[in-house]
């Protein structure tokens, strides 16, 4: 545990030792160009749309259940 501390110290000394941290790079000229002759107009889409509603059923016999549902059908 010791190891470690004192690693984290010397590191924080080294850091404060350093000379002028380095300038942000200029991002002026990375900017999106927000032509809207360039860019495709965005549609509503209904999050509903092709919903079926499946309401709950009663119970069934299971037998004819898996009948329906087996291999031969």
């Amino acid at each position: 545990m010791k190891i470690h501390l004192s690693i984290g110290a010397s590191a924080l000394a080294l850091g404060a030792c350093a000379n002028a941290p380095a300038p942000l790079p200029d991002v002026t000229a990375q900017q999106a160009v927000t032509d809207t002759a360039v860019s495709s107009p965005v549609t509503y889409q209904d999050p509903m749309a092709g919903y079926t509603y499946r309401g709950p059923t009663g119970p069934r016999d299971w037998r004819s259940v898996n009948q329906e549902q087996s291999e031969g059908n």
